[in-house]
Parts: structure tokens; C-alpha cells; sequence
């Protein structure tokens, strides 16, 4: 099996470089390639969601950035212990109607020893917003990448 670092246990600076590197993957918004930091039979419990495995990942991501269309995301390092990390997050998109949303959340995240994510919970709440009062288009800049993204 191929290791994908950093890998736990995991310090200040690799936990960060783990968010970030979600943080990447996900703004692509290509199922695939996001996928490949989970393991095979990874667990997730997303809203009130339960996925199993890279191909229901596949499948729950595909469906998502079909429905939540530019969609741009800020995770942040909450907390680390091992091999686990605590993140919080908030993404931008717009649904069918052209209605903008934030989504504000937390995600528990548990790594294997390879660095693959085993297990991924995350609750999320919505906010309904003007297209005026969006704060996040596209990737993060590198300048602004390890910096904490503001609640409001």
C-alpha cells in the first residue's frame, strides 16, 4: 500500500498540511481524485448521510457538486491527537434556483497508518446568503493558506 503523507501521529504543522491538502483536493470538486485520501472501506457520516467506501465517496461527491454548483471551500485546523484531526470548515455555493448558500461545519476526521482517512463525520448547517455576502471564490490563495478563516 502506498503511503499518503503526512502521516500519523501527526504534529502541529502536519496536521495543518493534512487540512490543507483537503482543502485542495476538495476544491476541485472532482470525486475521483478527493476519493483516493479515503481507504478502501472508509466510513462517513455526512449530515444524515452514512457513505461506505471509495466508491459510495465517489458517488456522494458526484451527486453533491451536481446539486451545490460553485462550490468553494476554507477548512481549518481545530485540534490533532494521534491520528486524528478536528476540523472546521465553511463552504460557498449556489443551488439550481441560484439561491447562494454558506455552510458552516465540523469534521472528525481518523487516519490509518498510511495516512489514509478511515473515518470522516461531519455535521453542517446552512446559511441562506446574498451573492453580495459571499467571502469565498475559488481555491484559497497560497498567501492566505494556515491563516484561520473568519466565522462571519
Amino acid at each position: 500500500m502506498t503511503d499518503r503523507p503526512p502521516l500519523p501521529p501527526f504534529t502541529r504543522e502536519s496536521a495543518a498540511q493534512k487540512v490543507q491538502a483537503a482543502e485542495d483536493a476538495w476544491n476541485t470538486r472532482d470525486p475521483h481524485r478527493v476519493a483516493l485520501a479515503y481507504t478502501e472501506d472508509s466510513v462517513w457520516r455526512n449530515r444524515d448521510t452514512f457513505v461506505t467506501g471509495r466508491a459510495e465517496i465517489v458517488a456522494f461527491l458526484t451527486a453533491k457538486w451536481q446539486r451545490e454548483r460553485d462550490y468553494a471551500l476554507r477548512k481549518d485546523l481545530w485540534a490533532f491527537d494521534g491520528n486524528r484531526i478536528a476540523v472546521r470548515f465553511q463552504y460557498e455555493c449556489q443551488d439550481a434556483d441560484g439561491q447562494w448558500w454558506r455552510s458552516y461545519g465540523n469534521e472528525l476526521w481518523e487516519f490509518d497508518a498510511h495516512g489514509l482517512m478511515a473515518r470522516r463525520e461531519a455535521s453542517i448547517n446552512d446559511v441562506r446568503i446574498e451573492e453580495a455576502e459571499r467571502r469565498i471564490h475559488g481555491s484559497r490563495p497560497e498567501a492566505e493558506q494556515g491563516f484561520t478563516f473568519p466565522l462571519q
